[in-house]
């Protein structure tokens, strides 16, 4: 049975030196040379696969829960940040929680969150002036945090001190986190045969101890209230399983961990992507535009109004194509596997990146342009099914993904329609592959009022 090729590792250090100095770079360039399951050396105790065909995708994304499991609970920090949420659980206990959480995430529960994204949005835009600078990534990372905590606890950033507290934590979770996940450091620090403290970790443990407590007594606060406030918080507390039971308090604290990480960081991070192409590409540009003049004629937007915005659904379809927030996900195959002709072992790491997988020719002609326009039906139809996943797939396809789509749709009608954002220095602008896929050091960026706004 043919065994998988790849780059020579390293003694001790596998091939972790040149994935941490460039990790989209590195799998564009292995992939490229060894082909679908070639073999890499990244974790200190296991290997990892890349598989880059969609049929081989498609068998791993569909069979998690059976063939697969998602691995995540080995790994000590994800562990300690989103315990044993959505994200991470596996098996039964999943199964139970997506069912309990599904609900929440309901079309028509969706569409009445959309009032407060446009709202947040509008707020956002009409704080901003004519020829300011700034960094839109934090910008937006600011209105998505808004929005998720409106959502989820029905509280508003702005004027309530609890919120205020729980978006610091959230912030100092996030990046401490990122910070930890990401570090080469840390890395380096597990393959060694004693255990000493990584620098910075300390920290994250300080940020999840505080974002915990402010959610238990959240949590705490409304059980002992009872009234619906028409928040996610509500829709878990109301959820009861078939036996009648409903989450515990280490259950929803582990689901909101993970609704904030998951629903905050990856859309601000596709809204800023979306900006910065937009400002490079101003005949798209203009186009969407012209889209959201004839829908809207100067008005906010609405959900009623994302079926009538072709256009602009095609553009966010486009920038997670080409910059998919999550750029990488791993499986662990349970049995080996025969992939094509490449047997991988039961217990190592699949690797599937969607980063690499969107920008390949044979499925995007001129994969590296921004052309938002290939998005037709007939496209799409003839798409093989995982060529193109920016929410993952099969049972663990991403419960937020709806919620996720109609928010950047709608922020970016809202904020494109009072302004055109240019960027100064787009030559500094990289991609930074860290929890999600982010403008390395922000996006900064000069606003222009459109004259026909107020």
């Amino acid at each position: 049975m043919p065994t998988s090729a790849g780059p020579a590792p390293l003694p001790v250090l596998g091939n972790l030196l040149d994935f941490g100095r460039d990790p989209l770079g590195f799998l564009e360039r292995v992939t490229r040379e060894y082909g679908c399951g070639v073999k890499v050396r990244v974790e200190a105790e296991r290997d990892t696969y890349i598989v880059t065909d969609p049929a081989q995708v498609e068998a791993v994304l569909l069979n998690t829960g059976r063939a697969f499991q998602k691995g995540y609970q080995r790994h000590p920090l994800m562990r300690l940040v989103l315990g044993n949420g959505l994200v991470t659980s596996e098996g039964d206990f999943w199964l139970r929680q997506r069912r309990l959480a599904q609900p929440a995430f309901h079309r028509a529960r969706i569409a009445s969150y959309g009032e407060s994204m446009v709202r947040f949005a509008d707020r956002m835009a009409r704080g901003w002036r004519d020829g300011q600078e700034l960094n839109l990534s934090e910008a937006v990372m600011h209105l998505t945090m808004e929005i998720i905590t409106q959502t989820v606890f029905d509280v508003d950033l702005h004027g309530d001190p609890r919120a205020q507290h729980v978006g610091r934590a959230v912030n100092t979770l996030l990046d401490a986190y990122g910070h930890q996940m990401t570090s080469a450091v840390r890395a380096l620090m597990e393959r060694l045969p004693v255990h000493l403290p990584v620098p910075g970790e300390g920290r994250l443990r300080r940020a999840v101890q505080e974002l915990d407590a402010l959610i238990l007594a959240l949590v705490a606060e409304r059980r002992a209230e009872g009234r619906d406030h028409g928040d996610l918080l509500s829709m878990f507390l109301d959820a009861r399983d078939e036996d009648g039971t409903g989450m515990t308090d280490a259950q929803l604290r582990d689901e909101l961990v993970t609704l904030f990480l998951a629903g905050h960081e990856t859309t601000a991070n596709a809204l800023t992507w979306t900006f910065f192409l937009l400002s490079q590409h101003p005949e798209v540009e203009a186009k969407l535009h012209a889209e959201l003049r004839a829908v809207l004629r100067g008005r906010l937007p609405t959900p009623q109004d994302l079926a009538h915005l072709t256009y602009t659904g095609q553009v966010v379809k486009e920038v997670l194509r080409l910059y998919p927030p999550v750029w990488w996900l791993s499986r662990e195959p349970q049995a080996d596997w025969l992939c094509d002709d490449v047997l991988i072992p039961a217990g190592v790491e699949v690797g599937i990146s969607p980063w690499v997988m969107h920008r390949e020719a044979q499925f995007y002609p001129d994969p590296l342009a921004f052309r938002p326009e290939r998005w037709t039906p007939a496209f799409e139809a003839g798409l093989p099914r995982y060529a193109y996943f920016p929410f993952g797939g099969g049972p663990r396809l991403c419960i937020g993904n709806a919620f996720a789509l109609m928010e950047a749709t709608l922020v970016l009608a809202t904020v494109a329609g009072r302004f055109r954002i240019a960027v100064p220095e787009p030559s500094r602008v990289v991609p930074d592959p860290s929890l999600t896929l982010r403008p390395k050091g922000g996006l900064r960026v000069r606003l222009h009022a459109r004259k026909e706004t107020s």
